[in-house]
């Protein structure tokens, strides 16, 4: 087990509570017969100070214990899943913090209940390793989670993209110019943007950018060695004002750790997530101020029918991208609309194979949302964020990457009996020809959405019955001609009930 000073501080700090209090001493009682402050033991068991040697003795003296048994690495077997969490780089990386815990919580959980305390930590990690989950996998639920608790707006991002503005002297307005925010970089913060190098680079395509750092030289910051931003070649100039947008909220939130490529070859931190988060977060509130796109807003939820126009001449106004726009509204339509139960979801489509990929999801809802977490079962396609895929696949290869389709539907989810109002936008990758890709937003068809958006009941909004996937869903074959995947979950499921029902029956005396 490796063991740097924290963790040591930590192991001795609960092996002393837990020793004094299998022999009921309070911290004035063990003070007194060591000669040792209240205060300092009690910084000792919180895992805050290491005591030196001389000390430790006059510890294991009182407390009827060795100096090996206190320092010693091993533990017993009461003790042993806090080494688990010590050493595992899932925990390790875990935001305890952001969530209200404190690392004394759960060292004072494992001091008062050693045995309870493990058990719930084993089963967390069984939990995460039955899932397959990969360390990214589970930093990036952490993130959503703190997005979730938050309601996915943030005061201090919005205010310091205002406070920028302001500093800059751009006024607020409806559309930010990609050269503006660029100059910006290049001049504020004394960057090198690259438009041409990665190009040569084939196996690095993927990466709409690579981030260079500035070099630093034995005297400290080599000003002739500046930050240098790659630019994939094929980028729009919508998706470059946001990635100028987001090098500008690195710089200005100054957030050091940070990924070095647009998309993660390795996520090697929380916070390395978190600040792209902000980063990303600060993009979008300088290209979509908050006070206009919530005036829109407005003006589109009063429409008493569906108009996709409105959502294309937002896009324009803002000259963003549909997973921008949609992705922003997340942010706004909680906090300012009270519209809290929704969900954004990315789907990409590679037209050679018609494989569906589900690339991004956020779950703001309390509720189901159809994300999955079996990626060996099929997406239904009746449903509107794989279907516009589907069924739009030519149009979409012919038009111009910022020139989507807009559908709205309003799905029925067989098994959950739960219904959602869900805007779709679809386009093809402009990096990727042979890519098409829809992000959506879905609304839980509550009486809050129904009080606040006037077009919820247009009768032109096609209704129909979906599932999450074809694995689940009990629908016939004359009702769905769409499924891809027999429906074994849901006749194992019909089977188990089945089985319940008779042994009900059995027991209430029944033949």
């Amino acid at each position: 087990m490796s063991m740097n000073g924290e963790n040591l501080r930590l192991i001795l700090g609960i092996k002393l509570k837990q020793l004094r209090t299998e022999k009921n001493l309070s911290l004035k009682e063990l003070s007194e017969e060591t000669d040792l402050s209240i205060s300092y033991l009690s910084e000792i068991e919180k895992g805050k100070k290491y005591p030196k040697p001389e000390k430790i003795i006059a510890l294991a003296r009182a407390l009827g214990t060795t100096f090996d048994e206190l320092v010693t690495l091993k533990v017993d077997e009461a003790l042993d899943p806090l080494t688990l969490i010590l050493n595992s780089p899932m925990l390790r990386e875990f935001p305890f913090e952001l969530f209200g815990i404190e690392q004394q919580d759960i060292m004072d959980l494992f001091s008062a209940s050693p045995a309870k305390a493990g058990a719930l930590l084993k089963t967390l990690l069984e939990i995460i390793r039955g899932y397959d989950m990969s360390v990214e996998q589970f930093i990036l639920a952490a993130l959503r989670s703190y997005q979730k608790l938050h309601h996915n707006y943030f005061e201090d991002l919005e205010e310091a993209a205002e406070r920028f503005m302001a500093e800059m002297q751009w006024k607020p307005k409806t559309l930010m110019p990609t050269e503006l925010i660029k100059k910006a970089l290049q001049q504020k913060y004394s960057y090198d943007i690259d438009e041409t190098s990665l190009s040569g680079y084939p196996e690095l395509q993927k990466f709409r950018t690579i981030f260079v750092p500035s070099k630093t030289s034995k005297h400290g910051y080599h000003p002739h060695i500046k930050p240098r931003l790659l630019l994939n070649k094929d980028l729009i100039d919508r998706q470059k004002a946001f990635i100028y947008g987001r090098e500008l909220g690195y710089s200005y939130l100054n957030l050091r750790e940070r990924a070095l490529t647009s998309s993660w070859l390795k996520v090697e931190s929380f916070e390395q997530v978190l600040n792209n988060f902000k980063a990303s977060y600060f993009s979008g509130a300088l290209l979509m101020n908050r006070h206009s796109m919530v005036k829109d807003l407005t003006k589109l939820f009063q429409k008493k029918t569906w108009d996709s126009g409105v959502l294309i001449t937002m896009l324009e106004k803002y000259a963003v991208t549909p997973e921008m726009l949609l992705y922003r509204m997340t942010e706004l339509l909680p906090k300012f609309f009270g519209l809290e139960e929704l969900h954004f979801l990315r789907f990409s489509h590679r037209t050679s194979t018609g494989n569906m990929k589900l690339t991004k999801f956020l779950n703001m809802s309390q509720v189901f949302a159809p994300y999955g977490l079996d990626l060996n079962e099929h997406y239904c396609r009746r449903w509107l964020p794989i279907a516009i895929l589907k069924r739009e696949q030519t149009e979409l290869a012919e038009r111009d990457p910022t020139t989507p389709l807009v559908i709205v539907q309003r799905p029925h989810f067989v098994e959950s009996n739960i219904e959602y109002f869900v805007i779709t936008v679809a386009r093809r990758f402009a990096l990727k020809p042979l890519f098409h890709s829809s992000v959506s937003i879905g609304f839980l068809m509550n009486d809050a959405f129904k009080e606040t958006v006037k077009f919820w009941n247009d009768p032109n909004i096609e209704k129909i019955m979906v599932n999450e996937t074809c694995e689940r869903c009990g629908l016939r074959d004359d009702v769905c001609r769409d499924r891809v995947a027999p429906p074994t979950l849901y006749m194992k499921n019909e089977r188990q009930r089945i089985r319940e029902a008779s042994l009900q029956k059995i027991l209430a005396g029944g033949r």
